[in-house]
C-alpha cells in the first residue's frame, strides 16, 4: 500500500511505496526538482524541506551531514535522493532546487545545401482492373510508377498493403505514393497530396533536445522547439545515465522512454504551431553523442564507457518510426547519422557538416562545449577529433550556487578592479538565485584581471574587501549580497568552485593542445575557432580565453555558431548528398583517445593554471590539484 507525499508549493500529491526516496516520489509526481547526479548523492542539489521531522522519514545520512550546513539542517533541509519515505510527508521544494524555465540554444549557423530529400511524392492515376487486366493492386501501382517516373524495384510496406485495396478504390484510382530512398513505398494517399511533405530534425544533447520541423518540398524551417532532456532525472552526465541504463533491461527501457517522450513532446508542439499532421511527417534525422545515440535506440551503452570504448554501431542507421514509438508517420523513417569514435558521435559529424571544416583549405578548430566537449581540428586534408569530459561544472553542477541558464541565473559578471564592486545581469532580469556557466567563467576571468585570484586560481588573502571573506568552505568572494537575491542568502564563488572550473577548462584545453601537437600546428595556424553548443553560444569568448579554456587564438578568429549540430541534422534531412558526406566524415576523421596519449597527464595539469603554464615549476599547486581531482566523487576528467 502506498503512502501520500505532497509537494509544495504546487500542491502535487503522489502515492509511492514506503522505502522509496523523496527523489523517486518527485519523479513520479513530475515536479520540478534538480537532480544533477541522478540520485547518487554527489551533487547536493536536490535539496528539499521536509516539514515533518517525525518517524515518517529516515534519519539524516552521512552524505547529508557533509553536503548540508548546520543551519540548513536546522531548517529541515534534506537531500531528496537520501531521504527515505516511511509514511505520509509534506515536502517543500525551495526556489534554488528548481530547474525553472531554462534558456536553450536552438538556432545555429546557416549553411546552404541543395534540396534532395530521401522522401518523394508521386501523384499517379492507376488503371483499374478488368477481365482483360487482372494484375494485382500492388503490381498495377508499381507498374504505373515505373512507366511514369522510371522507378524500379520498389517494395511496399506491409502496413500500406493492408489498406491498399480500399484506398485505391475509394480514391477513384487517383493516389499519391510516398517513396523513401527511391526503393520503399511508405504511403499511398487518396488524391494529390504532393504539396504536403514534411520532415523533422532532432539534436539530442545531454542537456537539451532541440527539434526542427521542415517542409521537404522547399527546405524551409516551419517551426522549432526545445526542452531539457528528460533523462536528466537519471543523471546530469552521460556516465551517470550509462550507469543507470546498465543496471538492467527495465532501467534501459526507462531511460529510452524518457528521451522518446521528450521527442514526442516537442513533436506535438511543432504540430500545434503549424497545423501539420503527424501522418504528414515522413522522415526524421537524429544526431547526438554516442551515449545519447545508444540510449535513443535502446541499445545497451555499458561498453561505451569501458575501454576501448567501442560503440555497438558506428555507421548510420535507419529505423521505422513505429519501432521506437516516435509519433510521426508510423511507416516513416528515422535516420541516425554515423558516429566517429568513443564519445565523439553523430552531433560532431553534424558540426563538421555545418561548419564545412572537411571542405576547407585553411585549418580550423571547433569546440562543441557541453558536459562532454568535442574538439575538432583540421581541414579537407586531415581532421582529428577527441572528447573531453569537461563535466557538468559549466552547467552549474558542483558549484555552490551553480544552476542552469534558467530564470534568475546570473549570466554576466563585471568586477571593478578599483573597488571590487560587482555588476551582473540575470536571465529574464529578475533577482538572482544562482549563477550559470557563462557567469562562472566571467567571474573567474574578472577576479583574475582584478588580482583577486592568481594564476593558480588561489584567492589573494592580502586583499581588504568585505567581498573576500572566510566562509564555511574556506575563502569565498561575494557576487550578490543577501538583500539583492531571491534566495535570502549571499551568492558567492568559493575556492572549490574555482578548482572545479579549472578542472573543466583544463580538460578542454588539454584536448585542444594534444590535437594541435599531433597535427603539428600552432595557434597562429588556426584560421577560425568555431564555438558551438548552448553554453558556447552565451559564453564571453574573451573571458573563456582569459581563463585558458582554449588556446591563445585572436578573438577576431573566434566565431560562435550556436547549435551547429542542429544545423547539420537539418542538412542531412533535406539532402541525400549530405548523408553521404556524413558517412565519409565518419570514416575519415581520426579519433584520438586522450587518456592513451603519453603527454596527457602533464598537459592536463599544466592546463589548470590561468590561463596556462608549466605546473612542474609549482609542485605544491600540482599536489593540491591532484588531491582535489581524487577527492571529487564523479567520473575522472578526460579519461574517456
Amino acid at each position: 500500500m502506498g503512502v501520500s507525499i505532497t509537494f509544495q508549493p504546487e500542491g502535487k500529491r503522489v502515492e509511492v511505496p514506503p522505502g522509496n526516496t523523496i527523489l523517486d516520489a518527485a519523479k513520479a509526481a513530475g515536479v520540478d526538482l534538480i537532480s544533477i547526479c541522478g540520485g547518487m548523492g554527489r551533487c547536493g542539489k536536490c535539496r528539499v524541506i521536509v516539514e515533518d521531522k517525525g518517524e515518517n522519514v529516515s534519519p539524516l545520512t552521512e552524505i547529508e551531514h557533509r553536503l548540508l550546513s548546520d543551519h540548513e539542517i536546522s531548517l529541515g533541509y534534506r537531500l531528496a535522493c537520501q531521504a527515505i519515505i516511511k509514511g505520509p510527508l509534506p515536502v517543500r521544494i525551495p526556489e534554488e532546487s528548481r530547474t525553472g524555465r531554462q534558456r536553450l540554444q536552438i538556432e545555429g549557423i546557416e549553411t546552404p545545401v541543395y534540396l534532395e530529400p530521401s522522401v518523394k511524392k508521386y501523384f499517379i492515376e492507376v488503371p483499374p482492373p478488368n477481365l482483360q487486366d487482372i494484375r494485382s493492386d500492388v503490381d498495377r501501382l508499381i507498374d504505373t510508377l515505373r512507366e511514369k517516373y522510371g522507378l524500379e524495384n520498389l517494395a511496399i510496406e506491409y502496413a500500406i498493403l493492408k489498406d491498399l485495396p480500399l484506398v485505391l478504390r475509394e480514391s477513384g484510382w487517383k493516389v499519391t505514393v510516398v517513396v523513401w530512398d527511391g526503393k520503399n513505398i511508405i504511403g499511398v494517399e487518396p488524391g494529390d497530396t504532393t504539396n504536403r511533405m514534411f520532415g523533422c530534425a532532432f539534436d539530442i544533447g545531454t542537456t537539451k533536445i532541440a527539434g526542427y520541423l521542415l517542409d521537404l518540398n522547399t527546405g524551409r524551417v516551419l517551426a522549432v522547439d526545445s526542452l531539457v532532456n528528460p533523462q536528466i532525472l537519471y543523471g546530469e552526465d552521460v556516465i551517470s545515465r550509462i550507469a543507470y541504463a546498465s543496471r538492467g533491461s527495465n532501467e534501459l527501457s526507462d531511460i529510452q522512454r524518457a528521451v522518446i517522450d521528450g521527442v514526442n513532446k516537442i513533436l506535438k508542439s511543432l504540430i500545434d504551431k503549424t497545423g501539420v499532421k503527424s501522418s504528414e511527417i515522413y522522415e526524421m534525422t537524429v544526431v547526438g553523442n554516442t551515449a545519447m545515440h545508444h540510449l535513443f535506440l535502446g541499445i545497451c551503452p555499458k561498453y561505451v564507457a569501458l575501454s576501448p570504448y567501442a560503440p555497438a554501431i558506428k555507421r548510420s542507421i535507419n529505423v521505422r518510426a513505429r519501432e521506437l514509438g516516435v509519433e510521426v508517420n508510423q511507416n516513416g523513417n528515422i535516420h541516425l547519422l554515423p558516429l566517429i569514435g568513443g564519445f565523439v558521435g553523430a552531433d560532431t559529424v553534424a558540426v563538421i557538416l555545418a561548419t564545412r571544416i572537411h571542405e576547407r583549405d585553411e585549418i580550423c578548430m571547433a569546440l562543441d562545449i557541453g558536459t562532454n566537449t568535442e574538439v575538432v581540428l583540421g581541414n579537407k586534408r586531415e581532421i582529428l577529433a577527441c572528447s573531453c569530459a569537461s563535466g557538468p561544472a559549466f552547467e552549474g553542477a558542483h558549484i555552490k550556487y551553480g544552476m542552469r541558464a534558467a530564470s534568475g541565473a546570473i549570466e554576466k559578471v563585471k568586477i571593478n578592479p578599483e573597488n571590487l564592486d560587482v555588476e551582473y545581469k540575470t536571465v529574464d532580469g529578475i533577482k538572482p538565485r544562482g549563477l550559470c556557466g557563462s557567469a562562472i567563467v566571467d567571474a573567474i576571468a574578472e577576479m583574475f584581471r582584478a588580482g583577486v585570484i592568481d594564476i593558480f586560481g588561489t584567492f589573494n588573502k592580502n586583499i581588504s574587501s568585505p567581498r573576500l571573506r572566510l566562509g564555511s568552505d574556506g575563502y569565498e568572494f561575494v557576487l550578490a549580497w543577501k538583500h539583492e537575491t531571491a534566495i535570502d542568502r549571499d551568492i558567492v564563488i568559493t575556492q572549490r568552485d574555482i578548482r572545479e572550473i579549472q578542472l573543466a577548462k583544463a580538460a578542454i584545453h588539454t584536448g585542444c593542445m594534444i590535437l594541435m601537437r599531433k597535427m603539428g600546428v600552432k595557434e597562429a595556424d588556426i584560421s577560425t575557432l568555431f564555438i558551438a553548443g548552448a553554453f558556447g553560444s552565451y559564453l564571453n569568448p574573451a573571458s573563456a580565453r582569459t581563463i585558458g579554456m582554449y588556446p591563445e587564438i585572436p578573438l577576431e578568429r573566434v566565431k560562435v555558431v550556436g547549435n551547429a549540430a542542429g544545423t547539420g541534422a537539418r542538412m542531412a534531412l533535406v539532402s541525400n548528398s549530405k548523408r553521404k558526406e556524413a558517412e565519409e566524415i565518419s570514416k575519415s576523421v581520426k579519433y584520438i583517445e586522450l587518456g592513451a596519449e603519453r603527454d596527457f597527464q602533464a598537459e592536463f595539469f599544466n592546463s589548470h593554471l590561468i590561463p596556462y603554464a608549466d605546473l612542474t615549476r609549482y609542485p605544491e599547486t600540482m599536489k593540491e590539484l591532484k588531491s582535489l581531482n581524487k577527492s571529487i566523487k564523479r567520473p575522472p576528467i578526460v579519461f574517456l
